[in-house]
């Protein structure tokens, strides 16, 4: 005879087996079977690789949801390709500050308004694992598809990633590729062109000449402009003497002093060459300091003496008779 079984037992049973799926519920559903939210859809232009399902819902960096979806839609009549990521958004994550109302669809166009908008971003470098961000773009367009009539749609902006990829495929690659080649094989020609080589040879050799040159006129110039500052500071003194002897009474006939305008002439002309020549020297020896300061001392006398010499000669010219009565005499007539 068969025992029947206790009816208490198998109430208890139940029970505890209730109790059991409910505490699984709550512990491994982290309390969203509780939790009030609300379904969108999002569309994206470019490809969805590294979105998954649970993947991450952010808004200025706080999770508010996640992914629940991804699908394929194709459009029989043209072809074309949809991919619809459907998300899920906690009612208790966002509360609104000053009305008392919820997140409803009234409230998301408000915020699409404003410039809500959905972008893939990188959510970890090392799985290339991609989450949903939502934040404001209020300068950019409000691109919907309008398929999915269910739930409510949020625009997007394409992310970084396509942004870049964009511009690289806006960028003449060929042009750009084609001139590098072009510039990379001239300056290979030029590299190892003859004449280059020549050229740097020919540049070396002219460089150690002038370093010759240099050493030499440095060596030289200085003798030379010493003995130019000699002859200038003898034609001063013959030129104060000259005028010493016309200021006294001392007699000379109309020729000589034709001759000593001929001759002071001749020595303006002398001089006017010197400080040529002496100019010359003076650029080659720029570099040497004191050189340059004595040179330019013998210049400017030269240039002094070259004047009154001229002075002179004009003078004896218009009063040749100046040899004879002197220089008061003259101008006292």
């Amino acid at each position: 005879m068969t025992k029947k079984a206790s009816k208490s037992l198998i109430g208890v049973f139940v029970l505890g087996a209730l109790v059991l799926v409910v505490a699984g519920i709550v512990i491994f559903g982290s309390g969203k079977f509780f939790t009030k939210v609300h379904k969108n859809v999002i569309f994206f232009e470019g490809s969805v690789k590294g979105l998954s399902i649970g993947a991450s819902v952010l808004f200025h960096g706080v999770q508010i949801g996640h992914v629940t979806d991804i699908l394929l839609e194709v459009n029989k009549r043209d072809l074309t390709a949809f991919v619809p990521v459907y998300i899920e958004v906690y009612q208790q994550k966002i509360l609104p500050i000053g009305e008392d109302h919820n997140y409803d669809e009234r409230f998301l166009q408000d915020l699409i308004k404003k410039g809500l908008r959905a972008q893939l971003q990188l959510q970890s470098f090392v799985t290339g694992q991609l989450m949903v961000n939502l934040d404001f773009y209020p300068n950019t367009p409000v691109r919907l598809v309008g398929l999915e009539k269910r739930y409510p749609e949020i625009p997007t902006v394409p992310s970084s990633l396509e942004q870049l990829a964009k511009r690289f495929e806006e960028l003449p690659l060929k042009e750009i590729a084609d001139r590098l080649n072009e510039t990379l094989a001239g300056i290979n020609r030029l590299v190892n062109s003859r004449d280059l080589q020549a050229s740097i040879g020919s540049l070396n050799q002219l460089l150690g000449n002038t370093d010759v040159l240099v050493k030499n006129l440095n060596s030289r110039v200085g003798p030379l402009a010493s003995d130019i500052k000699g002859t200038a500071d003898a034609a001063r003194g013959a030129f104060l003497q000259a005028e010493k002897t016309l200021r006294f009474d001392e007699g000379a006939p109309g020729q000589i002093a034709s001759g000593i305008i001929e001759t002071l002439s001749a020595a303006e002309a002398t001089l006017k060459e010197t400080h040529t020549a002496v100019s010359n020297i003076n650029g080659i020896a720029v570099q040497n300091a004191n050189l340059g300061y004595e040179i330019g001392r013998t210049l400017e006398q030269i240039a002094e003496l070259s004047r009154s010499i001229r002075v002179l000669a004009d003078y004896l010219e218009r009063h040749p008779e100046a040899l004879l009565r002197g220089k008061s005499a003259a101008k006292g007539e």
